[in-house]
């Protein structure tokens, strides 16, 4: 005989279990800690234009407001968005591995970008005409590299990507993001189709395969800042965005050495240079058993990528 107790607690808890599974499904966390992430961009923005810009020097308010939109992000994210989720996972653990992995990352991507410009120079679509006046400097440091290398990350890497593979898998997820990424980038300067697909297949694989490789987003983040910051040191527009660096240089020449304006990223030489670092990484995570499959063909595993 039924028990009418146990009859209406199961009434009471049924609908409370729909709502856990429906809150804690990838693409519902997905929307949510894009929202909040964004959120909290937007009123680092406002800050930065009512209070720091007008009463701050252009540089000063610079490197203020990158400082306070990482600081923001940094924390809403440890206390909003790390809890959200089924499984739960910090994708940026504060420990030695954390400096380790930006540090590699930075010297990385100034690497791979240093590896392009002197293909260009080989080519001879890259010029050193002299000096740079190094007047951006806190644009790029503090924009191109630390704004640009952790913000980008944590929302293109550490929750598009994140929660798109917890949905539908990493190859998919890596299509996905990569290509919202690299199309983020069509309002620059100078930007074409071309430019935005490069930016998909070259930044999108490498920084994506960054992140499946370690499991986390300071290796990813480090590798971003890395090839931002030293792009502009070597006086190339940084995704359009023409910068003054440490020499003054011109890139001239078929726009797929050359990148027509855009820069580097927009030509051959960052598409093979990056793209097979980011494969060389896709391989070492698949071989590492970091490839994540759909949820459909899960069933009830679970994620043990991390």
């Amino acid at each position: 005989m039924e028990n009418p107790d146990s009859a209406g607690d199961i009434a009471k808890t049924q609908p409370r279990s729909i709502w856990i599974r429906v809150w804690h499904f990838p693409l519902v966390v997905l929307v949510v800690a894009t929202a909040i992430i964004v959120g909290t961009a937007f009123v680092s923005a406002a800050v930065g234009q009512e209070l720091i810009a007008p009463n701050f020097g252009e540089n000063t308010a610079i490197i203020m407001g990158a400082l306070l939109l990482v600081t923001l992000t940094f924390l809403v994210y440890k206390i909003g968005v790390v809890p959200l989720g089924a499984k739960k996972h910090d994708d940026l653990p504060v420990n030695r591995a954390a400096l380790r992995d930006t540090v590699l990352g930075f010297t990385g991507g100034a690497a791979l970008i240093s590896l392009c410009v002197g293909l260009a120079a080989l080519a001879g679509v890259y010029t050193i005409s002299g000096p740079g006046g190094f007047t951006d400097w806190a644009f790029i440091l503090f924009v191109t590299g630390l704004y640009a290398g952790f913000f980008e990350e944590l929302l293109l890497r550490g929750i598009i990507f994140r929660w798109l593979e917890e949905f539908a898998g990493s190859w998919i997820a890596l299509a996905i993001s990569a290509l919202v990424f690299g199309f983020g980038h069509a309002g620059n300067d100078n930007a074409t189709l071309f430019s935005s697909l490069a930016i998909a297949i070259e930044a999108g694989i490498l920084l994506g395969a960054a992140y499946m490789l370690t499991r986390s987003l300071w290796l990813a983040i480090g590798l971003h800042a890395g090839w931002n910051v030293v792009q502009a040191l070597w006086g190339v527009p940084v995704s359009g965005n023409p910068v003054d660096g440490l020499v003054r240089a011109e890139l001239e020449g078929p726009p797929l050495l050359a990148g027509g304006g855009f820069g580097l990223e927009a030509t051959i030489f960052a598409l093979v240079v990056a793209t097979s670092a980011g494969v060389w990484m896709l391989w070492k995570a698949q071989k590492a058993g970091r490839v994540v499959s759909p949820m459909w063909s899960r069933k009830e595993a679970g994620i043990t990528s991390y």
